[in-house]
């Protein structure tokens, strides 16, 4: 550990935690957060989710199993800064392609070491996320904060700087990125099929041949439109055999429909969902169009905007793979991965507008079904790279919802709207056993 140099996180209210740096000396402020998984620190790193934010990891020991590109969920690191109480400097694993410290100075991170984590965590529980500045090494922008944290003067005009940053620009910074890791469907199949990572059904049950699982999917194109999307919302289509074009942000409703989709993926991504103002009207045009939409965290929330509900910010955010959620449809609680600072206010959804999901811990909405046009979206990420399979089955759902849009707009103009706990859970055979009957849902 001699290598490392001195460094600190100056926080927004002016605590100060000491400590050694890890990959890129520097300056660097941002949104202070913490994440919860054990495992899972490389897609943590490459998810352009979290962009413009320090993250800090709660599980002491991070980098044991080394730097794998073949996990990545982008095609580089995308936190502003990165904070571990011990870094491992050996790590062990057949696919280890290098270590963390490296990985992070080649990706020009600042991050920071040998801190107290558990008392940061508990920190930004009880005050809240807040704006932070980690100065590592000995250049002389590191030296002339340090000068100014040693003032009092100084330190009162370094915490304004800090208080005022701000998060600008998110969507636009990191869509597209993903597109450097970007595979075929059998080489995607293939590789997750060796290592178990196959798709799961409703029932838990695994699908590990290629043919049966993309069976439904075939000949079903859909877009990807990417706000940040992590590598995996690409993968677990592919799997399930649709054929998937990906569109940046800067793409609106025209180009969607000129490409002819069945259906479109409204995927993850960073900042406050509120101010994608532009990709929000565009989302209400392509409501319009009755095109079926399975939206994943910022997704969820900019459909549900789209929709007249509003979004807020969380006190400290859910970051992490071990957040349960509960179906109210089936009343089963799952396990998922997640990773936002907002969420849609469970008060402010309007008429066709159903709550599916809600998290157990805090009662937040994490789930929509759509009751007026094909739609349903989740907060939490079924993708769940690293973490729980246990909610994967929502992609066959969307599949469902491709081949079942025929349907759909039939029942809808018979009787006005659908049942959508029935549809979101999969009973469509029910429901239409009723309308066969003559009765609506």
């Amino acid at each position: 550990m001699e290598d490392y140099t001195k460094a600190c996180l100056v926080l927004a209210n002016g605590l100060v935690f000491e400590g050694r740096g890890l990959g890129a000396s520097g300056v660097v402020t941002g949104e202070t957060v913490f994440t919860t998984g054990m495992n899972g620190y490389i897609e943590t790193l490459t998810d352009p989710s979290y962009y413009g934010q320090i993250v800090t990891q709660t599980f002491p020991l991070i980098g044991n199993y080394g730097i794998i590109p073949k996990d990545f969920e982008s095609g580089a690191a995308h936190v502003s800064g990165y904070i571990v109480r011990d870094p491992c400097e050996d790590p062990s694993n057949f696919r280890s392609g290098g270590d963390l410290d490296a990985f992070l100075k080649q990706q020009k991170v600042i991050g920071l070491c040998g801190i107290d984590t558990r008392e940061l965590t508990k920190l930004l529980r009880e005050a809240g996320v807040m704006n932070g500045m980690i100065i590592s090494g000995d250049g002389d922008e590191a030296a002339k904060y340090r000068a100014m944290l040693s003032d009092a003067k100084g330190k009162a005009a370094l915490l304004e700087q800090i208080k005022a940053y701000r998060i600008t620009n998110a969507v636009e910074s990191v869509s597209g990125s993903a597109k450097a890791v970007e595979e075929d469907a059998k080489t995607v199949f293939t590789e997750s099929a060796a290592y178990r990572f196959v798709p799961v059904r409703a029932d838990g049950t695994k699908v590990n041949d290629m043919d049966a699982a993309m069976k439904d999917g075939k000949g079903k194109k859909v877009v990807l439109w990417d706000f940040g999307a992590k590598a995996n919302i690409r993968r677990e289509l592919l799997k399930r055999g649709l054929e998937v074009t990906v569109m940046d942000a800067s793409a609106n409703a025209d180009d969607i429909l000129a490409a002819k989709p069945d259906g479109l993926m409204l995927s993850n991504g960073p900042g406050d969902p509120g101010d994608n103002t532009r990709i929000i009207a565009e989302i209400k045009k392509l409501i319009q169009a009755g095109l079926p939409i399975f939206g994943i965290c910022l997704g969820h929330q900019m459909l549900a905007l789209a929709a007249g509900a509003r979004t807020s910010k969380l006190k400290y955010g859910h970051r992490g793979a071990n957040q349960p959620v509960k179906q109210l449809s089936t009343g089963r609680v799952y396990i998922s991965s997640q990773n936002h600072g907002y969420a849609v206010e469970n008060d402010s959804l309007p008429d066709g507008a159903v709550l599916s999901f809600v998290n157990t811990n805090d009662g937040t909405c994490e789930g929509i079904t759509y009751t007026g046009f094909p739609a349903f979206s989740v907060q939490f990420h079924p993708e769940a790279c690293s973490g729980p399979l246990d909610t994967s089955f929502l992609f066959d759902e969307f599949v469902s919802l491709i081949n079942d849009h025929g349907y759909f707009r039939h029942y809808k103009a018979a009787y006005g709207r659908i049942d959508a706990i029935s549809y979101f859970a999969g009973t469509i055979a029910g429901t239409k056993a009723r309308v066969s009957n003559g009765r609506g849902a």
